[in-house]
């Protein structure tokens, strides 16, 4: 075990952690930061996505030893208090949740899209978005939700 501070949406926290423990699980089970779920395990699906930096990252794949002191992780709950980002209220107006297991880490993948291009095509959208599973498929509105945040954003 080995003491990391780490700096979780604005706030540098103390954590006790063996160096190989992934950030997804000292995020939920030693912050109680429970929006970015389990998937896979494996990077595979991107429910765990979180920012690192305001890069979009799958925090099953991070060591908590790996990251800097001076790195900024972002999860969902450090989006906004009231889910009034463009992107969460474009989510809301899509009705794009079914189940919702996957939708913290489709919305994290989806910010950090839009930060790095505001005005995205429907190809940009499928190619970046194309690494976050959702089994309920509602695929067709997330990339419409993208599409309405990104004019929200202007």
């Amino acid at each position: 075990m080995a003491i990391y501070n780490i700096n979780v949406n604005g706030k540098v926290v103390r954590v006790d952690a063996s160096p190989e423990t992934p950030l997804l699980w000292v995020l939920r089970d030693e912050l109680g930061l429970v929006g970015t779920k389990f998937g896979c395990g494996i990077g595979s699906c991107g429910a765990c996505t979180i920012h690192l930096n305001g890069s979009a990252k799958q925090s099953c794949n991070l060591a908590v030893s790996s990251l800097e002191n001076s790195d900024r992780i972002t999860t969902i709950e450090g989006i906004s208090d009231d889910a009034s980002h463009p992107v969460q209220v474009a989510w809301k107006e899509n009705d794009v949740a079914q189940c919702g297991y996957c939708q913290s880490g489709q919305v994290m993948k989806a910010i950090s899209l839009l930060e790095k291009n505001p005005n995205p095509n429907s190809e940009e959208i499928r190619n970046e978005m194309k690494d976050n599973i959702c089994r309920c498929a509602t695929y067709n509105r997330i990339e419409k939700a993208i599409v309405d945040a990104s004019k929200k954003n202007k």
